[in-house]
Parts: C-alpha cells; structure tokens; sequence
C-alpha cells in the first residue's frame, strides 16, 4: 500500500503553463462540481482540510496539486457541472481540463468520482470517455454510498456501469468518504499501478 503521509499542497495552476511535469507518478481525481471530490481525496490521504471542502459546489476552480510522501502527486480538477460561476470562469475551467488531458501521457492513475444516489450524467460519460481515451488505468469512486439504503446498492452500481460503458477491467468502487467504505480498496488500486 502507498504511503500518504506526508501530504501537502503545493500548487493551484490556472494555466497550462503552471502545470507539474516531474517523474513522480500522477494519480489524478476528476468529478462533479457537487460530488465530493475534495472529501475522498482527503480520506484517502487521512486528513481533514487538505483538500478544501466548500459548502457551495464549484470551489475547486484550478489544477490542485498535492505531494503525497515526497514520492507522488495528487490532482484535484476543477469539478465539472453545476457551480454559481460565470460563464466565463466555467469556459475557462473547460479549457483548462482539455489543456492537461492533452498531456494525460502523465497520468498514472485516473478516479473519476461519481455520486453512488444517482444516474451518471452526460458530463460524466464525457469524463469517462476522456480517461478511457487517454490510455492510462482508471477507477470510478462511487461515492456517498453511505446514504443508500441496502436494496438500492447493487441497482446502482449496475446502473453506474452501464451509463458509463466501464469494461470489466474498470474497477468500480463503492465510497463514502465519511465512513471509509471504499478507501483500502480504492488506495490498493493506486497503489497497484504507481
């Protein structure tokens, strides 16, 4: 298992420019505006605020970096989808995902996180469709999986897999990052091919 500590921020990059190009590997978190994305990356790492948690969807508006154990990168997207933006900052934040993905030859390691409750959306499968054209390996999170009730778990998961196509070598991981659930085995993924 990867280490996670210590982890730290070390850059928010607005511009391709800015952009971390190093040898270390490159696990790369990508979700929703309102998805929780910044709530699994800090259970992974075991910390509270790392990673901002916003009570307003959008708040993750740069590339964020985070160096985990002087030996990898984690890296917060801009969320995609519903925020209280302008539509300029929202075009901006699109330009900026095309911007890295132009470079995914860097990713190592792809979590695309999904709310577990509901049907993915079209920009989910575009994010699904940009990780499986990319070529690098790739999980989805399905996450706040702890407010399904138990005959609503299995439905889902299905549902997650066909309106995102995932081929059987996808892992699809049910994730509440306020339980846990999910975290050993979506770290051993990580951890299997960095």
């Amino acid at each position: 298992m990867i280490r996670t500590e210590p982890a730290v921020f070390v850059r928010s990059a607005g511009r391709k420019a800015d952009f971390i190009r190093d040898d270390r590997p490159m696990v790369v978190f990508a979700g929703k505006s309102n998805v929780g994305k910044s709530s699994v990356i800090n259970c992974l790492l075991g910390r509270k605020n790392l990673a901002r948690v916003g009570a307003a969807p959008g708040k993750t508006t740069n590339v964020n970096y985070f160096l985990v154990a002087d030996s990898l990168w984690f890296v917060d997207l801009p969320g995609y989808g519903y925020a209280r933006r302008p539509q300029a900052e929202i075009d901006r934040w699109g330009r900026l995902m095309e911007d890295f993905f132009a470079e995914s030859e860097r990713i190592s390691f792809g979590v695309q996180i999904v709310d577990g409750r509901h049907s993915p959306t079209a920009l989910d499968q575009q994010m699904s469709a940009l990780f499986g054209g990319c070529g690098c390996p790739w999980a989805v999170a399905a996450n706040k999986w702890d407010k399904l009730k138990k005959s609503e778990m299995e439905p889902n998961l299905a549902r997650i897999r066909q309106v995102l196509d995932l081929g059987e070598d996808i892992l699809l991981v049910p994730f509440s990052a306020e339980k846990r659930t999910g975290r050993d085995e979506l770290l051993g993924a990580i951890s299997a091919r960095v």
